[in-house]
């Protein structure tokens, strides 16, 4: 046989054997985030090393969303599950418990400053901050089968940048200890994503410092903003409580209305996750027009006005900025 024909016969061989996967195809982090906030903070650090199922999608509630049987599946094959904690995800201690997961459930709030509840004039004023140990203890208590209870936190600790800042490190943690391949990779994600929110941090204290003091005052849908409040002094009313699921009696709405009056609230909005009719009936009792929509526990579709967290953020400061200024 001429040596080209051996070449040949020698290609033919090598092409017919079965190629090994590269390194490159080794399969992603398969990472469980508990609603649509947390899974783009997860994007945002994990990048393509990893594969993101979120539980409750843009514009769900998690204070009422029911888990399907396919979630528990989900949960079960899980690499990481990232929760709030808090108890904002009622349903969680069921379908961690349905899924039998290995995986390791990461609270994002853990190690944060948390917002303690006191209840008046049936408004929940979060501005007593807590010890990041002491939430734990609060985090243990409230779970009854199909109710929903916040204990003594408030748990929508993202409405703070600065909490912000703390879901992505704990997040880039979770995935080091995960995919120790991938750590550099994490870090490096998280950081350049932490300065993008200290930007944002920066554009909301801009936009604050422009409306006039005696006009920091607003009413939204439910108490979802007490950690807004605590870090960038804008001073929100609500009918209902930390969670969605409480519904205001005809003494709070009234107890509410006399509030308005008396601190001269500057705007009302509806929330993306809440029924506008209450919003709707006291804003016409109090003459107020509604000035759009917040979002507060949910990011909007892809196509929405706040599809990431950065967006949703600079969506909800430059709403309430426009109705108060009338801009």
């Amino acid at each position: 046989m001429s040596r080209t024909l051996k070449l040949a016969a020698v290609i033919g061989a090598l092409t017919s054997l079965p190629i090994a996967p590269s390194v490159a195809a080794a399969e992603n982090l398969r990472v469980v985030a508990s609603f649509s906030i947390i899974a783009d903070f997860a994007k945002n650090v994990g990048g393509d090393r990893v594969d993101i199922v979120t539980l409750v999608g843009p514009n769900g509630d998690a204070h009422v969303y029911e888990p399907k049987p396919a979630d528990a599946a989900t949960v079960g094959s899980a690499d990481v599950v990232l929760v709030n904690g808090l108890q904002f995800e009622g349903f969680l201690q069921r379908l961690v418990e349905a899924s039998a997961t290995k995986a390791p459930i990461v609270e994002l709030t853990k190690g944060g400053e948390v917002l303690r509840k006191t209840e008046e004039e049936g408004h929940h004023d979060q501005d007593k901050p807590a010890e990041g140990g002491e939430k734990h203890a609060a985090a243990e208590e409230g779970h009854e089968e199909g109710h929903h209870h916040h204990g003594e936190s408030d748990p929508h600790a993202w409405q703070s940048v600065h909490n912000a800042e703390l879901y992505v490190k704990n997040i880039a943690d979770a995935f080091c200890a995960a995919d120790a391949a991938g750590c550099d990779t994490y870090r490096a994600n998280a950081e350049s994503y932490g300065q993008q929110l200290e930007a944002l941090e920066a554009e909301i204290k801009a936009a604050v410092a422009e409306i006039p003091e005696d006009k920091r005052t607003i009413i939204t849908s439910h108490d979802a903003y007490g950690y807004f409040e605590h870090e960038y002094g804008i001073k929100f009313l609500a009918p209902e409580g930390v969670s969605t699921e409480s519904e205001a009696s005809a003494s709070d709405v009234a107890a509410l209305i006399k509030q308005i009056r008396q601190d001269r609230a500057s705007a009302i909005f509806v929330e993306n996750v809440t029924n506008p009719r209450l919003i709707e009936q006291i804003a016409s009792e109090t003459g107020l027009k509604v000035g759009g929509e917040l979002y507060s526990d949910a990011l909007s579709d892809k196509n929405g006005p706040a599809a990431t967290y950065l967006e949703m953020m600079r969506h909800n400061i430059t709403t309430i900025k426009g109705a108060i200024l009338g801009s």
